[in-house]
């Protein structure tokens, strides 16, 4: 990976060399495809493992969002367990969105649709947000991010955010409580091997 080739970089310049990797993902052991370029390209980083573990079940039906979708461990995740389910993959990451694809393909989850943000229909709402958001992208970048996202929830729809504890996890909580006011709660609902794991949902 080049110094200017992040993750989150709509075209990634490294090579697009594909390679398969197995995973445990929804109880299953699946063979997915991954690249360089894109988040995590070897492995299902620590924190998405947290992020697995800890959450509850995802609803069986309606929109659910994995937001900063990398090559698709969380959207597989959601679209094996809730079948029923629509599930989007939003990254900006071109690379990132026709792995996903492929992935989903590759294990039969029909019901994943990978979008760049922008091609969200504005009128979609989430009964669930599962992400490992980049917290690398900077705070700005990152505190615009969730202030797009985290609102568009359902009714009773709840958002679970896997943030290191080094990476600002704490002062992110205490942002967000401020930014989304008295109808939300953000509370930490797990903590594991330097990671938390926080909740937005409906007062």
């Amino acid at each position: 990976m080049t110094g200017h080739d992040h993750y989150f970089t709509a075209q990634p310049a490294s090579p697009d060399e594909r390679r398969a990797i197995t995973v445990e993902l929804a109880g299953r052991t699946l063979q997915v495809e991954t690249a360089g370029g894109v988040f995590s390209p070897d492995h299902v980083d620590l924190g998405t493992q947290v992020l697995l573990r800890t959450v509850p079940a995802p609803p069986s039906t309606g929109d659910l969002l994995d937001l900063g979708c990398g090559w698709g461990p969380v959207a597989l995740s959601l679209a094996l367990a809730s079948p029923h389910a629509r599930v989007w993959a939003v990254d900006v990451n071109e690379r990132a969105l026709d792995l996903v694809r492929r992935n989903a393909e590759r294990v039969g989850a029909s019901n994943v649709v990978a979008a760049l943000p922008d091609d969200v229909p504005d009128d979609v709402r989430f009964a669930a947000l599962w992400s490992n958001p980049p917290i690398r992208v900077g705070k700005e970048a990152l505190h615009a991010l969730l202030l797009r996202w985290l609102p568009r929830r359902a009714p009773g729809g709840e958002a679970h955010l896997v943030v290191g504890k080094n990476l600002g996890a704490d002062s992110l909580q205490r942002w967000l409580a401020e930014q989304l006011g008295p109808t939300s709660s953000v509370d930490r609902t797990a903590s594991a091997k330097g990671f938390r794991v926080l909740t937005v949902r409906d007062r």
